[in-house]
């Protein structure tokens, strides 16, 4: 996917090759674009506003070129995609899908939730839960990480075993 990536995105775009993120329903594809220039004594909240600009002027340039894009990508593959930049410190991700998960949960979990809701912190149920997966994924990035690169060694075995087909 990246080589075909790499064949079909405009060269002058990202500044290196664009981070991509595969999940069962979507493809993010996220690159960096050059930072504006800042005055030397220029304030964070005056950097922040100048990146913001940077991206909305990219997302505008380059809207029909990324339809085009995605279009292809998303017929090959059946996923969706989404686009998003990094510009200076500032990361911004266009309209990602959002997907609807089925859970069951018992009477403790579901309290969880309704306490978020009754708080004020979610507006439902489901903002709770997405909220607690959030907080979850901040807080064990290493964990996961490790379990991932877990995962894809696994993956790598399966893939170097016996019952392999060649091609």
């Amino acid at each position: 996917m990246s080589g075909w990536l790499s064949g079909r995105l405009p060269a002058d775009w990202f500044e290196a090759e664009p981070e991509v993120t595969i999940d069962r329903d979507e493809i993010l594809i996220v690159g960096r674009i050059p930072a504006p220039s800042y005055a030397e004594d220029a304030s964070e909240a005056s950097r922040e506003a100048a990146n913001e600009g940077r991206i909305k002027q990219y997302r505008e340039d380059t809207r029909e070129k990324r339809i085009e894009i995605a279009r292809e990508l998303e017929h090959a593959t059946r996923r969706k995609v989404a686009w998003g930049v990094e510009c200076g410190d500032t990361r911004t991700i266009f309209t990602s899908l959002s997907a609807p998960v089925m859970t069951r949960l018992r009477q403790p979990e579901r309290q969880v939730l309704d306490t978020l809701v009754d708080a004020g912190v979610a507006r439902s149920r489901s903002d709770a839960l997405g909220w607690c997966v959030r907080l979850v994924a901040q807080h064990s990035d290493t964990w996961l990480d490790d379990l991932r690169d877990a995962m894809r060694k696994v993956e790598d075995v399966r893939e170097a075993g016996p019952d392999r087909t060649e091609s």
